[in-house]
């Protein structure tokens, strides 16, 4: 342990190169602690986290609540499987379907775990209550989405990466281009076996793209016309992360922004994941009404680690931390000065083209090509200046600090990202 205490940047590095699958291509720094906000690397170098894991930590780095909840209930039972009851899971369960205002959770462990979830109570459901004919049940996704890398999930993207040479693919998801009603409405209207539409509120990997203030609302309507679920994948965009405690009613009427059972985009089935832990502990859940949830039946779906002693105290923990800590207006707040300061230097920028996102989830989009390093090289500078973030679809930086962040901080952090893009004008 002495060795890898004080392992260097390069040492750690060529590590995971040699002996680690070269499944991602991660910024070249090597964290080993964080706090808050702040991460530092080997060498003792800080860093403003500007990632937060994607969204994972949005209660910040090692919230004391959080571990602390971790660490009592892992003194006490860890893990039961599901063929026990443990003291802790319909306390869980309980707490999170009053928090989200939903029937019934299944709780599960990572984000692409609970979409597949989701997609299986779907069909159940199109085949069991709407009554569609067996195995023609059929998923509605979108263009440019991101669900996780599973099989499944692969087989209704678009993005080469993931997919190629994984086949053969499964079938039953008709695609649609993300933001259009009408192309929503016009498959609704063609196809007769539909048994759910699965969204993003924003897509966050495709480069945090917003869509209309009004495209929510209106799938959700033609849902509903149409007897077919709308399902949301906050996974990323969940608990509090856009200035709404979920992303789905971030348009709504509702002056509420803790308010998602009342929503009028509340979703048929919801998805979570990330923050759901606070970033300490692998947890995810799907959260639908009993006349959605109870087609699901013993032994119909499972797993051993769902719903475990040490996730179910974590997951409550962190989502105390959010109302207590009030992080959803916080995110709200500290988002629209983030874009307003980023728009005012755009201004006069030929090197940044615009900036959107809704609350603490941001993008700019670099002027170059898709294909070009620049973006990369821009992250790199940033690392160097004491900010880390990371590029997605190559001339797109995704900018989203932990939700615990204060106004005196990010203005020093919008310092940080103007003077760096700067060297690039």
């Amino acid at each position: 342990m002495s060795v890898l205490n004080t392992i260097s940047s390069k040492e750690a590095i060529d590590l995971e190169y040699n002996f680690g699958a070269h499944n991602y291509h991660p910024l070249p720094v090597v964290l080993n602690k964080g706090d808050g906000v702040f991460v530092w690397d080997v060498e003792g170098n800080k860093y403003y986290d500007f990632l937060s894991a994607y969204s994972s930590v949005n209660q910040g780095h090692c919230h004391p609540k959080i571990v602390n909840a971790m660490i009592d209930q892992a003194k006490t039972l860890t893990l039961t499987s599901r063929a026990f009851h443990n003291d802790q899971l319909g306390r869980y369960e309980q707490f999170i379907t009053s928090y989200f205002g939903f029937d019934k959770v299944l709780p599960m462990n990572t984000g692409a775990e609970a979409v597949e979830t989701a997609l299986k109570i779907a069909r159940r459901w199109g085949y069991e209550v709407k009554k569609l004919p067996i195995n023609k049940g059929k998923i509605i996704v979108c263009e440019n989405n991101f669900h996780g890398r599973t099989t499944t999930i692969i087989s209704f993207s678009n993005d080469p990466i993931a997919r190629d040479n994984f086949g053969p693919y499964t079938d039953g998801f008709i695609k649609i281009p993300y933001d259009d009603i009408n192309a929503l409405e016009i498959v609704l209207n063609k196809h007769d076996d539909i048994a759910g539409f699965l969204v993003e509120p924003i897509q966050g990997e495709a480069g945090v793209y917003v869509p209309a203030d009004d495209y929510l609302k209106n799938a959700k309507a033609l849902c509903v016309n149409h007897n077919v679920l709308f399902i949301a994948d906050e996974v990323q965009t969940g608990i509090a992360r856009t200035g709404r405690l979920l992303a789905s009613c971030g348009n709504c009427s509702c002056p509420n922004k803790d308010c998602s059972a009342t929503a009028e985009v509340k979703p048929d089935i919801l998805i979570l994941g990330k923050a759901l832990s606070g970033g300490v502990y692998p947890v995810s859940a799907v959260l639908a009404n009993n006349s959605i949830m109870n087609v699901i039946t013993p032994g119909s779906h499972g797993s051993t680690f769902g719903g475990n002693p040490i996730a179910a105290a974590v997951a409550v923990a962190a989502l105390e931390v959010v109302k207590e800590e009030q992080l959803t207006a916080n995110a709200d707040r500290l988002g629209k000065l983030f874009r307003a300061q980023l728009n005012n230097y755009i201004l006069s920028s030929s090197i940044v083209k615009l900036v959107r996102g809704k609350g603490l989830l941001n993008a700019i989009v670099i002027n170059d090509s898709e294909d070009s390093d620049t973006a990369w090289n821009i992250c790199l500078k940033l690392r160097d200046n004491g900010l880390l973030a990371k590029p997605t679809h190559g001339n797109i930086i995704r900018f989203a600090p932990p939700l615990v962040m204060t106004e005196e901080q990010l203005l020093d952090c919008v310092q940080i990202i103007v003077n760096t893009l700067k060297t690039f004008e």
